[in-house]
């Protein structure tokens, strides 16, 4: 036997697995649980079959389960097959529509039988890489943490406790909440005199007396009449989460220190710090989405369809439908829409391009989306042939194939 094809449909407690021969033929199924034995019993129903490790052709419906890591050391070829897919192709097996665990399994091992090269092998991460990966999924978890605390915040003092507000209205800054936590009421704030003020700013390192006086002078200006008991009620709150918020700040602050110190060391950040627009955040956000492995997007539309930017097309006799793209990698998307948006502002013909296609009458973000679409494009090719961007070249590019023939 030349190769085998294996099948894993998987669950919150166990993996189901089918193996099948290269004529179709069902030679196994089995459970295993996850534990490190049950995947050495993996291999060892592989190995009865003698097979190379190398054409032993693995399919999952995901990338990010601890079992691609298993098969990965083992050298199998581990192919990521989108669960849309798998439910779109069960059909092969019976019209009734009914499916289990054991029989998705069979379907995906059939699925690489008859479909494999509509598929890319997944390789790992680089150790480099896949630290990024993890230090940026780390930043925006943070930020959502940091959104949510601080609209709840919010609306707290404006109930409470406007004055802050007044003062400070991006409850991002650190003086402002660290205010709170000294002085977590209005009445707090009112024996607050202007050398203590004065103090407790060159305490947080800041000694401009301009700023410090303009502060002081917002939080004491008379505000109506607040219920005591209910100050009092959410003083507590106030303080945890003021204190919540300084920490994942200086967390938030901390990792992208970090990002940054992996992103200086990888091979391919001068070809995403030579596109315009970008920062320090956009750029390894977009090299992360790249990856590393070329092979997985042997085109730029492969790229493209990920990322969400551009539409589906659906097709029937006379009848021709376009429509948005839901299915997609949406992080991807919306790091390829925040470039769109970033490169209007530095680019020329990004915002010449923007421009013109609101003038067709598409919405904003449907034209940040075409602009994006363009740009994975370039991208791709840079990425490709590992160049940098050159705008002049660029824009070369599309004066010649503006040139009438």
């Amino acid at each position: 036997m030349k190769e085998l094809l294996v099948g894993v449909d998987w669950s919150q407690s166990h993996y189901d697995i089918a193996i099948v021969a290269p004529n179709g033929a069902l030679l196994t199924q089995f459970r295993i649980a996850k534990t490190a034995p049950e995947f050495s019993l993996l291999a060892e129903k592989i190995e009865q079959f003698g097979v190379p490790a190398a054409h032993c052709h693995i399919g999952l419906e995901t990338a990010h389960n601890i079992l691609i890591d298993f098969l990965w050391s083992r050298q199998y070829a581990a192919f990521v097959i989108a669960p849309s897919i798998v439910k779109s192709s069960r059909g092969r097996f019976g019209n009734s529509g009914a499916y289990t665990d054991a029989k998705d399994a069979h379907l995906i091992a059939d699925l690489l039988r008859t479909d494999r090269e509509r598929f890319t092998p997944w390789r790992p991460d680089s150790e480099l890489l896949m630290r990024l990966k993890t230090k940026l999924g780390h930043v925006d978890y943070l930020t959502k943490l940091i959104t949510g605390q601080t609209n709840h915040l919010r609306s707290i003092l404006l109930r409470v406790y406007p004055q802050v507000l007044q003062a400070f209205n991006d409850l991002h800054v650190s003086i402002g909440l660290h205010l709170l936590v000294v002085c977590p009421t209005a009445d707090a704030l009112a024996t607050l005199s202007y050398p203590e003020f004065a103090a407790f700013c060159r305490s947080q390192h800041c000694h401009r007396l301009d700023w410090i006086s303009t502060w002081y002078s917002r939080l004491q200006q008379p505000q109506p009449p607040v219920q005591s008991t209910l100050a009092a009620a959410y003083q507590d709150e106030i303080v945890f989460m003021a204190q919540q918020l300084i920490s994942l700040i200086g967390e938030k602050k901390h990792a992208l220190q970090q990002v940054q110190a992996l992103y200086q060391q990888h091979p391919d950040r001068p070809i995403f710090a030579s596109l315009p627009g970008t920062g320090d955040l956009l750029q390894p956000k977009l090299l992360v989405m790249f990856g590393e492995d070329r092979a997985r997007f042997p085109s730029p539309q492969d790229l493209r369809a990920l990322a969400g930017t551009c539409p589906v097309t659906k097709q029937s006799g006379k009848r021709r439908g376009i429509q948005f793209r839901r299915a997609c990698n949406h992080s991807f998307r919306e790091t390829a829409q925040q470039l769109a948006v970033a490169s209007v502002q530095q680019v020329d013909w990004a915002a010449a391009y923007f421009t013109a296609a609101l003038a067709r009458g598409l919405r904003k973000n449907h034209a940040y989306r075409c602009l994006a679409n363009r740009w994975l494009g370039i991208i791709w090719k840079l990425w490709q042939t590992h160049q940098l961007y050159d705008e002049a070249y660029h824009l070369q590019q599309i004066h010649q194939q503006r040139r009438p023939t």
